[in-house]
């Protein structure tokens, strides 16, 4: 089931709010409850948060266009992925424009930073793509999330790398951030308990010249190489590392790297085969439900490309807030208490949460490129190599 993962473009530039396109744009009103969405939109990895942005807009913009007695206004909050700009406009959102919830942060490190600062002023919020498996200890009643953490992500992945690709020799690098080297630490913890040889590194994203790194990997000879962080730095990593002339290593990564732009930065014939996990469902153009293939349908027809990474999670958390305004609850406190009880079938999952904010859905998939793009192999449990 092949797709392309492409951006689809997205408005103005810059930090600060925005309101979407289409309906969802109009002057709030009296009768207007405010959700906003936060996430790197035009820094170095915006391709994983456009998508999500997207399908959020998607679903408020539908829902405006049934003429509701209160509509949804989306505001817009571009953090650049920077945690000290995300809390910024964390604290603009709630004292300024009063958002009633929101769809984010996008980022672990972002969101780790911003969840005090909503949790203190009793604004829900529906991350979409924010992975860190921490987030959810720290006892906040107004955070959640709608995907599986890295404590799921990282053993499935591994759990693949040592069954389905029969890895038997395994170089993990991590990119020391929030999110990439939990992920890791989840990828070497199971590889350990399969009797996987393991060897362990770290990058710094901000440089460009990865050779310590890729030396080390040459050396080792592994049978597979896991990255445990985001897409700018991962095609950088894969093109140096097929360039020193390791080639028949596997290279994997995790949803920090499911966008076109891994495939742009190593070059098309560095990244073909390499394979992304994800606690994401992407709809495909051939997929057969009716629900998931109108919301497939219809996100091409507004953005004219096909859904990519966390479209549908973006989608089915904005579907959370609009069901919770449809029930009548237009206040922090009621939206919270509707998301608490909440369970639907959403386009990416049953979306239902725990006490704890976590999504009860536990699915994860593979993904691998070929022929240029990023195609869907199916579920973690479940998907073989060709």
């Amino acid at each position: 089931m092949a797709l392309t993962l492409g951006l689809a473009a997205c408005g103005n530039s810059g930090s600060g709010t925005q309101t979407s396109g289409g309906d969802s744009s109009a002057a709030p009103a009296a009768n207007t409850v405010k959700i906003g969405f936060m996430g790197d939109l035009t820094g170095a990895n915006a391709g994983i948060v456009i998508p999500p942005w997207n399908g959020a807009n998607l679903v408020v913009d539908e829902y405006n266009k049934t003429n509701p007695p209160v509509k949804i206004e989306l505001v817009k909050y571009d953090s650049q992925g920077d945690a000290s700009k995300a809390v910024a406009l964390a604290q603009q959102a709630i004292k300024s424009d009063k958002v009633a919830g929101l769809i984010g942060p996008a980022f672990s490190g972002e969101s780790a930073q911003v969840a005090p600062v909503l949790e203190e002023a009793g604004v829900p919020s529906i991350t979409a793509s924010a992975t860190n498996a921490k987030l959810a200890e720290n006892g906040w009643k107004f955070w959640h999330r709608v995907l599986p953490n890295d404590g799921v992500q990282g053993p499935g992945i591994a759990d693949f790398i040592a069954g389905a690709a029969g890895a038997k020799n395994v170089f993990v690098i991590d990119d020391k951030s929030e999110y990439g080297k939990p992920l890791a630490d989840a990828v070497r913890t199971q590889l350990g308990t399969k009797g996987v040889k393991l060897t362990n590194d770290s990058l710094d994203p901000a440089e460009s010249d990865f050779s310590s790194v890729v030396n080390k990997v040459a050396a080792a000879k592994p049978d597979a190489i896991f990255f445990g962080g985001y897409y700018a730095a991962g095609g950088n990593l894969l093109k140096q590392l097929r360039d020193k002339g390791v080639k028949d290593a596997k290279f994997f990564s995790g949803d920090g790297s499911l966008d076109k732009g891994l495939i742009d930065g190593a070059g098309a014939p560095n990244a073909e085969g390499a394979l992304i996990g994800c606690p994401c469902y992407i709809a495909t153009p051939d997929v057969t439900d009716p629900k998931v293939k109108n919301f497939a349908d219809s996100y091409k027809a507004k953005f004219n490309a096909d859904p990519a990474i966390y479209a549908s999670e973006g989608y089915d958390a904005a579907t959370v807030f609009v069901e919770a305004v449809k029930a009548g609850n237009t206040t922090t406190d009621k939206i919270n208490e509707f998301i608490k009880t909440v369970d639907l079938a959403g386009v990416s999952k049953q979306v239902k949460f725990g006490d704890n904010g976590e999504v009860v859905a536990k699915d994860i998939y593979i993904y691998q490129v070929k022929g240029g793009a990023i195609t869907l192999l199916g579920k973690a449990t479940e998907a073989k190599l060709g």
